[in-house]
């Protein structure tokens, strides 16, 4: 009797193993067909002014000027450790000048490295999955420009439970969800607006609040929620909270300039540096969505 116990719970044990590494075992590589189109250089800049590359992987103090040099090191706190940011330049001894443009693709929207790790979510991959397989291709071929910086990564610093990789092939099947988080009838612009927000700009990556677990909390899309970096709180941006009209909003993210006559501060300052750069037509694209997004009154 105790014998076959202890053959079911053996049996039981190696068929959890197999499910566990069945189940969070990153999507196998597949060959890319984005490979045949035709880099666009100067539509990867604004694809990488919109997806906001240099506002964390630039070093520490950077200047806009410095925005190219992706050298990594910034850190970010949040409830499950501190993340460093690596150096994603070009540098072949510690950034990305040895990867493939598949290994580039597989990166950005499956946040899976070239050795088949997964990436913890703090890389928005969950956001870039959406990203269009042309502005791929433009982004990587604007990246060839970039200066080499031969700068060693940081390691994170995380509880050991929280470091084993491999869960985050689970956390991926709960929290990565492949529809967008604002659908329904949307006219042109809101569409590429929703495009730019919610794939490129990430928006919800900062202004939806999350589970115990690290996802978004999807009914709550652009609620607000406490700042995990610091002090303070991270406004709700969906009607409910943000009045403003269409073009104060496309003004706020040109200027930087509310219509209370305030300015921008803290992370969204760099934002604003970068979407100031894009063509008026993205701007109010992006204010247009955000006046499509339901409204959400979440208690402060």
């Amino acid at each position: 009797m105790i014998a076959k116990a202890i053959f079911v719970g053996i049996l039981a044990a190696v068929c959890f193993a197999v499910l566990y590494f069945a189940l969070s075992a990153p999507k196998a590589a597949t060959p890319n067909p984005l490979g045949a189109l035709v880099a666009d250089t100067i539509n990867g800049r604004s694809v990488y002014l919109a997806a906001g590359c240099g506002g964390c992987h630039s070093a520490p103090q950077s200047s806009q000027v410095d925005n190219l040099i992706l050298s990594g090191g910034q850190h970010f706190e949040t409830p499950f450790g501190r993340f460093y940011a690596p150096n994603i330049s070009m540098s072949v001894k510690n950034g990305i000048g040895r990867w493939s443009f598949a290994d580039f693709e597989r990166a950005v929207r499956q946040g899976v490295s070239p050795d088949g790790a997964h990436y913890f979510p703090v890389f928005p991959y969950t956001a870039y999955q959406h990203m269009r397989g042309q502005d791929i291709v433009d982004l990587w071929g604007y990246w060839q420009s970039f200066p080499v910086a031969d700068i060693k990564n940081q390691a994170h610093d995380l509880p050991l439970f929280l470091g084993f990789r491999r869960n985050i092939g689970l956390w991926k099947r709960m929290f990565m969800m492949q529809d967008w988080a604002i659908s329904g009838d949307l006219n042109p612009d809101e569409q590429r607006g929703r495009y730019l927000a919610e794939a490129l700009g990430h928006c919800g990556e900062c202004h939806t609040p999350r589970n115990a677990f690290g996802g978004l909390k999807r009914a709550q899309w652009l609620a607000g929620t406490k700042n995990p970096v610091g002090k303070g709180h991270i406004p709700n941006i969906t009607p409910a909270s943000l009045d403003w009209s269409v073009e104060e909003i496309s003004e706020y993210l040109s200027s930087g300039f509310t219509p209370e006559f305030d300015t921008v501060g803290g992370h969204m300052v760099l934002v604003v540096e970068n979407l100031a750069q894009l063509n008026p037509q993205d701007r109010n694209a992006i204010a247009q969505y955000l006046k499509a997004v339901p409204a959400v009154g979440v208690p402060q």
